[in-house]
């Protein structure tokens, strides 16, 4: 029995955790569609299953049009994936910039809600979809400087679980994946102003997780495998921990 591809749209498509989840999409058979300012960190990913937009996700006319342009293709957007992120240098509250606090808002968060706007009505028509936020496990188990992006990943871990509540009556599952402190390159940017980076990681970050490592990429992208599929059929408003035990 073969079954029919899924179509996924995953946003933050050129960082480390979006392009982990977009290879293991497409080594399942399924047919991706990433987004992000810029995709040339996906240069060698090569697929005829692939298909990247250069799209600032801010902008909801050029997101809409994006979405639309994937449905008339396909007939379909089976799941959206929003790995797309940025992180806040550890700043004490009093040295922190309105401009700082809204970049971090309107990407964390804003973007969840231009996207989510997109895809909805298309998914409804459907009656089925699924919705994946990857937020952090900072939105439960907070680090002191990280004040407003703590902010933005409980406000995107909320606006997933009210949609969750709301979509459910079409067949949307919308769930939350809080990951740990992950190897990618963001998690340098969490780093103080002037501190040693690598030294940060391994005497902050990877001594917070009781596994002992720090996650990786394709832990994630195993999550967010599980959670688009039909394996999680029953499965809509949780927040699943990806985090080696860092939120205990």
């Amino acid at each position: 029995m073969t079954t029919e591809p899924k179509v996924i749209v995953v946003t933050g498509a050129g960082g480390g955790m979006g392009k982990a989840i977009m290879e293991e999409q497409l080594k399942q058979g399924n047919l991706v569609i990433g987004l992000d300012l810029s995709v040339k960190a996906l240069s060698d990913l090569t697929h005829d299953s692939l298909q990247c937009f250069e799209v600032n996700v801010l902008q909801e006319e050029r997101v809409n049009d994006i979405f639309q342009k994937i449905v008339n293709k396909y007939g379909r957007i089976d799941g959206l994936v929003n790995a797309l992120g940025v992180a806040q240098a550890a700043t004490p509250i009093e040295q922190v910039t309105m401009d700082e606090w809204n970049r971090l808002m309107d990407v964390n968060v804003k973007s969840l809600f231009i996207t989510a706007k997109a895809v909805v009505p298309f998914m409804k028509k459907q009656q089925k979809g699924s919705i994946v936020t990857i937020a952090s496990i900072s939105a439960v188990r907070p680090r002191p400087g990280l004040q407003a992006y703590i902010a933005s990943k409980g406000a995107a871990e909320s606006f997933t679980r009210g949609l969750a509540i709301e979509l459910a009556p079409n067949q949307i599952r919308v769930n939350t994946i809080h990951p740990g402190p992950a190897d990618t390159q963001m998690l340098g940017q969490f780093a103080a102003q002037g501190a040693d980076v690598e030294q940060t990681k391994q005497s902050v970050f990877v001594q917070s997780v009781p596994l002992g490592r720090l996650v990786k990429p394709s832990d994630i992208a195993g999550a967010v495998s599980y959670l688009l599929s039909d394996a999680a059929s029953m499965v809509t408003g949780t927040t699943l921990h990806v985090d080696g035990g860092r939120g205990l």
